[in-house]
């Protein structure tokens, strides 16, 4: 299934972060894909303020390849911008940590693609008309 939001503002971020919560009961992994700049740490800021009631800045675990945010929900944020090969994802455990149903958001997803669960959300995030919208294509995979 896909979900399609275009030209979104930061003030209508919420809508975008519901729709990807409303599918985590059933899928633990969230993968997004956008460039550089596109607005994946603020999405998952946004996720996290929503889940856990929390607004402490949200950064993007570059170097440090993954950030625990505690809260209602457990969440294991990774950025894997970083890794040279997926084998490096497998060292840190990031495997691990994805396979034992806590909620892993996951930035720079192409970086591991042949380890991330078959059922996984896809979140691609494009420009939108104006440089302040985003458009957001949520992919839900079969969960028959």
């Amino acid at each position: 299934m896909k979900k399609i939001f275009c030209n979104v503002k930061q003030s209508r971020l919420d809508d975008v972060a519901r729709e990807i919560i409303s599918w985590t009961t059933k899928f633990s992994v969230v993968a997004f894909y956008a460039p550089m700049g596109g607005g994946k740490t603020t999405l998952i800021s946004k996720l996290n303020e929503l889940l856990n009631g929390s607004t402490n800045e949200v950064t993007s675990p570059t170097f440090s390849l993954v950030n625990v945010y505690n809260g209602n929900t457990q969440i294991y944020h990774f950025d894997c911008y970083r890794l040279e090969k997926p084998e490096e994802a497998l060292n840190a455990g990031l495997i691990d940590m994805m396979e034992d149903g806590t909620l892993c958001l996951v930035e720079w997803p192409d970086k591991i693609e042949g380890l991330l669960p078959e059922k996984c959300i896809e979140v691609h995030i494009s420009a939108g008309e104006t440089a302040l919208e985003r458009n957001f294509e949520i992919n839900i995979p079969n969960h028959d």
